[in-house]
């Protein structure tokens, strides 16, 4: 046999058995975990959908698909021997691992915790454990095999390209197909790592009490822990608690009665001009000097380790921002080739150079990080700078351009119009809830009223629901049309749309993210059909 023949025979085999794993998973493990569950004999149905996540809907596109178009094309290989457009076709599904891949240390955590509470739950797994079918192994070890399906795919696929013989007709095929699956992946790591980078930032924001001028989604948490201030008063120290992220220091309070909050915020100090060094004070050891803009602190660890721990954040946080502002003016000046800015004389009339997307990490005018979700890369049509949507939420005719309406920034927009830019707009930053509704509408994926039910799925809420354009992986809404501010916001990103069978005319379909569910109810057939699918796009990564 050709020995590509032999590696995608290996595929297929591969394959067989990883479908007959998932069907002991899902149909065997899952279903009779389900069973005893709704009798109310073991754990909470809940449970059992928490440990095994979306494993059914991996385990249906297995077998009812990927298996099967496998199996048709290795029967036709004498006719037609290749596999690339197989796996190029079915690879965006396999995105769907994302939610099963991001719960599985908790999954293994949940089984570990339940078997202790509950006997009845273990001696089932164990019954189980001991059939035939699971070969002398645990749940957990059987849990773990779609953990490692997509790096075998990938394994498999770049032994299959080396295989293939230069005037093979699946070279550009699969080569494309190992590309998608690589990208599959590399999402997959991505889109988890962000989703608990967000959960994590939340959880911060709930300590603290969720205070308006500190929420901000782009936002990261470097380091956080008790401190002793020194007071250059009393030469007292008092316990305080630090919060460091990437931009700014927050300085803050144990509260006595925790109600709604840990600390009380009493201080925030820009990393912007901060600066950090060691004190050598022997009436406090291990004490370090933090000098911002706002304030200077003396302050006390416990340890030389701890110390030397916090200058290195401090340090860290500091170096990462100057970094940033190096690159600003790095393009504000001209960028690498040392070319003019466009001169003042010269906007509207010449095209401008548009400064490289990865060459800044900040708007050109605000100077806020850029970041995938709330805050996206515009160019201004004018200056060719590099834009937040805030900054670059402008139009004015360019005369390069045939005098048609383009995009531009603030600075842009009053030197071309002459208009006066309100007060309101010009230096205050929004909040990511502060889109109003009928602006956003207009630019708009998608925008309709719609019902977010109630955790019975009977009341709920009815209101404006919107993806923007220009904020494609967020999900606002509105208590009306008209409103200048949403009231919630949901971050689609990971995700998965599920279809709700229609029951007593009412449309249904569900947001599902392990144990968070968001049921909908639209107002047609075709309505829900359009949210899930524009859902569905945004929720996979698709802008």
């Amino acid at each position: 046999e050709p020995e590509e023949k032999k590696i995608a025979l290996e595929l297929l085999e591969t394959e067989q058995a990883y479908v007959n794993r998932l069907h002991l998973l899902d149909q065997i493990f899952y279903t009779e975990l389900m069973k005893e569950a709704k009798n109310g004999k073991t754990v909470p149905e809940e449970v059992v959908k928490m440990i095994f996540s979306n494993i059914s809907s991996i385990y249906q596109f297995h077998a009812k698909f990927f298996l099967p178009e496998l199996q048709k094309r290795m029967e036709d290989w004498s006719c037609n021997p290749r596999i690339g457009d197989v796996i190029q076709k079915l690879a965006p599904f396999l995105k769907m691992y994302g939610e099963y891949v991001k719960n599985f240390d908790k999954a293994v955590e949940l089984i570990t915790i339940w078997s202790e509470k509950s006997p009845p739950f273990q001696e089932l797994i164990t019954d189980i454990q001991k059939r035939k079918v699971c070969a002398n192994l645990t749940l957990q070890h059987h849990m773990l095999e779609p953990v490692q399906r997509i790096p075998r795919y990938e394994l498999l696929l770049k032994d299959y390209i080396r295989k293939l013989p230069s005037e093979s007709p699946d070279q550009e095929d699969a080569e494309k197909a190992l590309e998608m699956v690589f990208m599959v992946a590399k999402h997959s790591n991505a889109a988890i790592a962000e989703m608990e980078r967000l959960q994590n930032l939340w959880a911060v924001y709930q300590r603290l009490g969720l205070e308006n001028d500190i929420i901000d989604p782009s936002n990261e948490l470097i380091k956080e822990g008790p401190i002793q201030k020194i007071s250059t008063r009393t030469s007292s120290t008092s316990e305080k608690y630090l919060f460091l992220f990437n931009n700014m220091l927050l300085y803050c309070v144990p509260k006595v009665i925790q109600v709604g909050a840990e600390f009380q915020v009493h201080l925030r100090i820009d990393v912007d001009g901060m600066k950090v060094r060691e004190l050598k004070d022997t009436q406090f050891p291990h004490t370090f000097l933090v000098s911002g803009k706002q304030r200077t602190l003396e302050l006390q660890a416990r340890s030389g380790e701890e110390m030397d721990a916090w200058i290195k954040a401090f340090q860290d946080a500091i170096d990462r921002k100057e970094k940033r502002s190096e690159t600003f003016k790095t393009a504000l000046y001209g960028l690498e080739t040392r070319t003019p800015a466009l001169k003042t004389e010269e906007l509207g009339r010449r095209a401008p150079q548009w400064v490289r997307d990865n060459l800044v990490t900040m708007c050109m005018r605000c100077k806020e990080p850029f970041n995938a979700i709330t805050r996206r890369r515009h160019h201004c049509r004018a200056c060719g700078y590099v834009v937040c949507a805030r900054c670059s939420d402008y139009k004015a005719e360019l005369q390069y351009d045939g005098n048609r309406l383009n995009r531009v920034c603030q600075e842009c927009y009053v030197f071309l119009t002459g208009h006066v830019v309100p007060e309101d707009r010009e230096g205050k930053h929004k909040g990511i809830l502060e889109k109003e509704a009928a602006e956003v509408s207009g630019r708009s994926l998608l925008c309709s009223s719609l019902q977010l039910l109630d955790k019975n799925g009977k009341g709920g809420t009815r209101g404006w629901f919107v993806i923007p354009q220009d904020d494609p992986l967020v999900l606002y809404i509105y208590a009306a049309p008209q409103d200048v501010r949403a009231h919630t916001s949901i971050p689609l990103l990971g995700y998965q749309v599920r279809d709700l069978p229609q029951g007593d005319s009412r449309h249904l379909f569900q947001l599902v993210q392990s144990r968070q569910v968001y049921t909908f109810m639209a107002d047609s057939k075709e309505l829900k059909q359009r949210w899930m699918r524009t859902m569905a796009r945004s929720a996979a990564g698709i802008t």
